[in-house]
């Protein structure tokens, strides 16, 4: 992917005695220096088109999931390459998915499916690659590593939600999360994983956002007051030290605010809508996905791999990677199994399509009931798809040139299928799409005008968005 520089001078730099005394204050409450706080600060869109989406929440469904088991049902190939899971009826006449996707298909109305994503160059093919293309939308191979869109977005619009970061992402910790990336914005903008083995768990709790002893009581208010003094000092003849009032705020309602530990609390979720959610890990993290939106975050992300659990023993490698033994109706790492198999199971057990499925209706669903699915932009997204052919391990292996993703959400016409691969969902058939311009579709969705660019460290001057124009068809 090109990007697009263009020329600039340089910027007026602040006065390094001044940042370095303010440094001090803000280090000593939560480690942050005053360059990244001031990184954060949103800089203005021009409103060029109303934006349709307040928040975006992604749920990335991680190891490239097979597209022509769930979304884009192919029951005419030939029986040895044929999914054993047959096409199933939606609420919406003309439309089907496979059974897998059977629960998912009572909420088909609400949304769109494009069957037509595809990589429109090599190398992004493995995992990490693959899972980079779509967190950023942009290229790992080019010329500039460029951030996640989440990281993006929280750059030019922060939040409106005071007491977390803009860009978190639930729980972030599986092999593929490492791949998020700030690119060339500051440090400050990097997504917060949540963690956590099993998000279900009755003692599951996010670590990194409780109260730290050593900030607690009088010393907290002996720093307030010292950046207070630290701001008095300074304000009259660096306004740029006033501007960090409210990001001070955001710390300390982040470090004292009840809502923190609430916009994680799962135990105040009726038993009915956990129950709709489904049990375990899968339908915990989609849930939580949903309290974040209805928190205000910006920008969300729900990466799952079911974890190593009791129930399963010998599980941990999770995700969509189902090169093995795909429709075993447990381990993939059954005699004769190529090895990358272990530690996943077949993509018709409950710990795979059965709570996605469950989670992912259950979702659509209760944003549509609490009114929050009008303002947010929901994206069902995976790397890539997965062979049309069964290999010889009887598994599918990793697929560019054809896969399906799908939108709910903030104007999105529900109801659709955009894009059409071919009779064996192999390649692109009709209205080709790809990460670009799934990003492009975010960025527009949120009203941010793609003319303003980011800047580097070296206030060089970088358009994003351009490579893809957004997916007319969804609205």
């Amino acid at each position: 992917m090109t990007q697009h520089f263009l020329n600039s001078g340089r910027l007026q730099s602040s006065s390094v005695s001044r940042r370095a005394m303010v440094q001090a204050g803000m280090t000593g409450v939560l480690g942050y220096s005053l360059s990244d706080m001031l990184a954060v600060e949103a800089a203005a869109a021009s409103g060029k088109r109303q934006p349709r989406a307040k928040n975006v929440l992604v749920v990335l469904e991680q190891g490239a999931m097979s597209h022509v088991d769930t979304w884009d049902p192919k029951p005419d190939v030939v029986a040895e390459h044929r999914s054993p899971f047959k096409p199933v009826n939606t609420n919406v006449p003309g439309i089907q998915f496979t059974e897998l996707l059977s629960k998912t298909g009572r909420v088909a109305d609400k949304l769109a499916v494009v069957r037509s994503m595809f990589h429109p160059k090599s190398g992004a093919n493995g995992h990490p690659q693959g899972t980079q293309y779509m967190l950023s939308g942009s290229h790992p191979r080019g010329p500039l590593e460029m951030p996640d869109i989440g990281s993006i977005v929280a750059r030019i619009q922060n939040s409106e939600c005071s007491y977390l970061p803009p860009y978190i992402m639930v729980p972030g910790n599986s092999e593929q999360a490492k791949e998020s990336r700030t690119g060339f914005l500051p440090a400050a903008l990097k997504v917060f994983k949540t963690g956590g083995k099993d998000v279900s768990a009755a003692d599951w709790q996010v670590a990194d956002l409780l109260p730290r002893k050593e900030n607690a009581d009088s010393r907290l208010d002996g720093r307030r007051q010292l950046l207070s003094n630290l701001e008095s000092g300074f304000l009259g003849s660096n306004r740029s030290v006033g501007g960090m009032q409210k990001f001070y705020d955001q710390a300390i309602d982040t470090l004292t605010s009840a809502k923190v530990s609430r916009a994680f609390d799962l135990g105040s979720e009726s038993v009915s809508t956990r129950k709709n959610y489904g049990p375990g890990h899968r339908g915990a993290c989609y849930l939580v996905g949903r309290k974040l939106i209805e928190a205000g975050v910006r920008f969300v992300t729900v990466d799952v791999r079911w974890p190593r659990t009791k129930e399963f023993p010998g599980g941990g490698n999770m995700n969509w990677d189902h090169h093995d033994f795909i429709y075993s109706k447990g381990t993939c790492n059954l005699p004769g199994a190529s090895g990358a198999g272990r530690g996943r199971r077949g993509i018709g057990t409950w710990e795979m399509m059965g709570s996605t499925d469950q989670a992912f209706a259950a979702l659509i669903e209760d944003m549509d009931d609490r009114g929050l699915l009008a303002d947010t932009l929901v994206c069902f997204i995976s790397e890539f798809g997965r062979t049309p052919r069964i290999n010889k391990y009887q598994g599918r292996d990793h697929w560019t040139s054809a896969y399906s993703i799908a939108f709910a959400g903030a104007g999105v016409r529900g109801g659709q299928i955009i894009g059409r691969s071919d009779k064996d969902g192999g390649y692109v058939a009709d209205k080709p799409h790809t990460p670009e311009e799934y990003a492009s579709t975010i960025y527009e969705s949120l009203g941010i005008d793609l003319d303003n660019p980011l800047y580097t460290p070296s206030n060089r001057p970088v358009l994003f968005g351009h490579a893809g124009e957004p997916i007319r068809e969804l609205f």
